[in-house]
């Protein structure tokens, strides 16, 4: 299977210029900076995710605004002088997002939002194919339901081709539905040429990395779960709160979570990769901030084997803040070992 090269172990810079407190010149300016990069190239990882929502670049009625893209170019900077790669992740587009709660999900069936779209993906491409050395595209963060998997489809081949013609080489990566499940690549169009990358997502067992995640409707605030822990353990409380998609189905439920995990969930995507001939990437994995740092470590040991077994690059979610923080305060007694597991 091919290797993404440059992109093995990275991390997310979420909250800068995508899902912003607000969405402000001042806020951009000091949430993330040079020294941000230098940090997190000390950690050893070799590139960095950037998540934008469209709002930073342009307006709705398709005029761009210049300030945004300048945040980008310092994004780009900053990255070369540490030595850092770069995927620009289209995280929100006009009409869509990810998250149910903004009820914002009308891209899929609107042509002007598609134009909207593929206006974003010209101009990033006319601004940055040049850096393609060292940076690649993510054309849209979290498809969520399979409704919208035929539509994605001939979006994602239209944004493609409007990027070729501007590069036929960049790296461009392109996710399924259910949230860039590894178990929706197969619903993909194969890759329209060599420089396709498939890309997922990884939060499980979900009733540990989202444990009193307040944006999941029915997980209480205060619910807690341990890791390792059983898979019995996982599965009560995902079957007694109500969450059937969340069980994890295995033979033997007295087993603990592990590497061993991962590997045997992964396989179907890989098979699909190995198949069609195309990288895969894993664009966000993590443990929510209600979890013990302990206990994230041990996740991330656990994951980590697992990446380097089926030889998968990924970026961890998140560098600071957004309820996933790797650098915040209450990191600082494990995080100098957890980098080693990025």
């Amino acid at each position: 299977m091919k290797k993404f090269i440059g992109y093995e172990k990275g991390v997310n810079f979420g909250g800068w210029l995508s899902q912003c407190s607000e969405y402000t010149d001042e806020h951009y300016k000091t949430f993330i900076v040079e020294s941000d990069f230098e940090k997190v190239a000390a950690w050893g990882v070799d590139h960095v995710r950037v998540p934008v929502d469209w709002q930073v670049f342009q307006r709705e009625d398709g005029t761009f605004i210049e300030s945004g893209f300048s945040y980008v170019d310092n994004a780009i900077l900053w990255a070369k002088e540490n030595k850092l790669n770069l995927i620009l992740d289209l995280h929100k587009t006009l009409g869509y997002s990810f998250d149910a709660g903004e009820e914002k999900n009308n891209f899929f069936a609107n042509e002007k939002l598609h134009a909207h779209f593929y206006a974003l993906w010209e101009e990033f491409s006319k601004r940055y194919v040049k850096y393609e050395d060292m940076m690649a595209f993510e054309l849209l963060n979290e498809v969520t339901s399979p409704s919208y998997s035929d539509a994605w489809n001939k979006i994602s081949a239209k944004a493609i081709e409007t990027i070729r013609k501007h590069s036929k080489t960049i790296k461009i990566l392109i996710g399924g539905y259910w949230n860039n499940s590894i178990d929706s690549l197969k619903d993909l169009l194969p890759p329209a040429d060599e420089n396709i990358v498939y890309n997922f997502h990884c939060y499980d067992p979900l009733m540990f990395t989202h444990q009193g995640a307040i944006w999941i409707s029915g997980i209480p605030a205060d619910f807690r779960l341990a890791y390792p822990a059983s898979f019995k353990a996982h599965n009560d409380a995902a079957r007694s709160l109500g969450f059937p998609d969340f069980v994890s189905h295995v033979e033997d439920e007295s087993k603990t979570y592990g590497a061993d995990f991962f590997v045997q969930k992964w396989q179907a995507g890989l098979k699909v990769c190995q198949e069609r001939d195309v990288p895969i990437y894993c664009g966000e994995y993590g443990v929510i901030d209600r979890a013990t740092p302990e206990q994230t470590l041990a996740w991330y040991k656990d994951i980590n084997a697992a990446f380097k077994k089926c030889g998968i690059g990924r970026a961890a979610w998140n560098y600071k803040l957004m309820d996933f923080g790797l650098s915040d305060d209450r990191m600082k007694g494990v995080i100098g070992e957890l980098v080693k597991y990025l």
